[in-house]
């Protein structure tokens, strides 16, 4: 990672975004959490729960939860999507631009997947299932033109966008992800939709898809533009350019 940190961008629609700065300094809070006492964690989350109502940065949350995740967010708030009102659009340089309903998703074939979620801050869930639609199968069905050469992401959070390149987003281990640890994926984990990136840091796996953009160029993710490195590869990131193996 970038030890310089870039001017942050103005707050989007959705929220206020939170610097990496701000972010990288909760972590140890974090990090307590996992190894403290639960009568410890219940008294964390009491304290950084009522900071994280005020905190001008968007921080709103940094906890450990179920499975061992912790919950980010970069926006001051996150609407809710369900059945009745969820969409994801699919467009960009495509012949057959659409917007699926969660419905019309969850009767795509799906594939299941068994890998070990890292984070880039550290911490790990080993053996986690995610089940979803392969990104692959939705560009075949829109049609990507010859000019195409990247994925953008946007999320319904107003705030938080990644990025892939045409071919990693071809991968067999990148899915639109509709369940995590074979259950429905719940909103604190980025639900009903969300990116999964096997092979790169999660912060590349992004919460609340709602938009999948293609487009000509590579265009840096929100966490990319404050100092992130953009191939993200497990292991290998911050430099190393070798590519694992698909």
């Amino acid at each position: 990672m970038n030890p310089e940190q870039p001017a942050q961008r103005p707050p989007s629609e959705g929220g206020r975004p939170v610097g990496r700065r701000v972010f990288l300094g909760t972590l140890g809070l974090g990090a307590l959490g996992v190894v403290a006492a639960p009568t410890v964690q219940r008294g964390m989350e009491a304290v950084l729960g009522t900071v994280s109502g005020k905190d001008p940065t968007g921080l709103t949350g940094l906890l450990p939860n179920g499975g061992g995740f912790r919950y980010y967010s970069v926006a001051a708030s996150v609407p809710y999507k369900g059945p009745v009102n969820y969409r994801l659009s699919v467009d960009g340089l495509v012949d057959h631009p659409r917007a699926y309903t969660l419905a019309e998703l969850r009767a795509l074939p799906r594939t299941r997947l068994v890998r070990d979620v890292q984070c880039v801050t550290g911490w790990r869930v080993p053996d986690t299932p995610f089940e979803g639609v392969r990104l692959a199968h939705l560009l075949d069905l829109a049609g990507v033109r010859t000019t195409a050469r990247a994925i953008r992401f946007t999320c319904f959070d107003g705030t938080y966008s990644e990025s892939l390149t045409l071919d990693q987003a071809r991968r067999r281990d990148v899915l639109v992800a509709l369940r995590m640890q074979d259950k429905d994926i719940g909103h604190d984990h980025g639900g009903p939709v969300r990116l999964y990136v096997g092979p790169m840091y999660f912060y590349k796996s992004a919460k609340w898809l709602s938009g999948i953009t293609v487009t000509d160029r590579v265009e840096p993710g929100y966490w990319e533009k404050l100092g992130y490195d953009v191939d993200a590869w497990v292991g290998r990131s911050n430099g190393r350019t070798d590519e694992p193996t698909s």
